[in-house]
C-alpha cells in the first residue's frame, strides 16, 4: 500500500515538473511569436514602400508610342502564334512532340 502511494507521489512530481517545463517553453514560444510577428510586419511595410517606389519609377518612364494599325507594324511585332513557321528551322525539344503529333 505504501509503495502504491509512493508511485503515485512520484507520478505527481513528474507531472508537476513536466507542467513547469511546458509553461516555460510556452512562455518562450510566445515571446518568439511576438518578435516574429513584429519582424513580419516590418517586412510587409518595407515591401509596400518598395512597391510604391517601383510604381513611382514606372510612372516616370516615357510612355510607348501609340500604334496606328497592323499594316504599320514591323514583322518582329507579329506574335509567335501568328508568325509563319519555317519548315527548315530547328525544333526546340519541348515542341518536338507537338510537331510529331501534327499540332505544329
Amino acid at each position: 500500500m505504501i509503495s502504491e502511494f509512493q508511485d503515485l507521489s512520484d507520478k505527481i512530481d513528474r507531472l508537476a515538473q513536466l507542467t513547469q517545463s511546458l509553461r516555460a517553453e510556452n512562455y518562450l514560444l510566445r515571446q518568439a511569436n511576438t518578435l516574429l510577428s513584429t519582424e513580419n510586419l516590418a517586412f510587409k511595410e518595407r515591401l509596400i514602400e518598395a512597391q510604391r517606389r517601383v510604381e513611382a519609377l514606372l510612372d516616370e518612364l516615357p510612355k510607348p508610342p501609340v500604334e496606328t494599325g497592323a499594316a504599320d507594324a514591323p514583322a518582329a511585332d507579329v506574335p509567335a502564334a501568328e508568325a509563319p513557321l519555317d519548315p527548315n528551322a530547328p525544333i526546340p525539344p519541348h515542341l518536338a512532340h507537338a510537331r510529331r503529333q501534327g499540332a505544329l
